[in-house]
């Protein structure tokens, strides 16, 4: 008897359980409702990347000729991506997988082009940098694969010690990081 009303109890208790977390629906995870970022929020986020890469890279005289052109080509990405989650958010779903494929044939053309416009306006300026800016400009631009969508992963190593493994060619790179034998 006593079997069968624990067995009962233990039932309900994970059904309800069950039932409460469904409820919450996908906007809910384990701590909570998630954030979704309004476009407003991405382009406030997007300028302040631009001004911490630009406090970042201490540029000289010389090389602040540049930067125009690299914000410029910044801002109107960060724009484009802006415009594309407003748009994303008011309009409706494709129907099907080849307008679904359309659409997003025509968000990487534009994007492509954009990021194209970037890149060009990027060279002079990241030429006319040092090791030591061009190690914090890959930093605080994202570009390396080491710096991920979640941040900086550090590589730690070593019997002696630790060692940073750094990025592929940069200043503490494999061969070169603290500790290093």
């Amino acid at each position: 008897m006593w079997k069968t009303i624990l067995a009962g109890t233990t039932a309900l208790a994970i059904a309800g359980g069950t039932l409460a977390y469904a409820q919450q629906g996908p906007d809910h995870g384990p701590r909570g409702p998630h954030w979704r970022p309004s476009a407003q929020d991405i382009g406030a986020f997007a300028d302040a990347r631009v001004a911490a890469l630009h406090a970042g890279l201490k540029l000289t005289p010389d090389q602040e000729k540049n930067w125009p052109a690299v914000e410029s080509a910044l801002r109107d990405l960060a724009k484009q991506r802006e415009d594309r989650f407003a748009a994303r958010a008011s309009a409706d779903k494709p129907k099907d997988p080849i307008e679904r494929l359309g659409v997003r044939a025509q968000a990487m053309e534009s994007r492509g082009a954009a990021l194209k416009r970037l890149a060009d306006a990027s060279e002079p300026l990241y030429q006319s940098l040092d090791q030591a800016q061009k190690h914090r400009f890959m930093i605080l631009a994202r570009l390396s694969h080491s710096f991920g969508r979640h941040g900086h992963h550090h590589g730690w190593r070593g019997r002696e010690g630790f060692r940073h493994r750094g990025f592929q060619g940069g200043p503490m790179g494999p061969e070169q990081g603290p500790g290093a034998q």
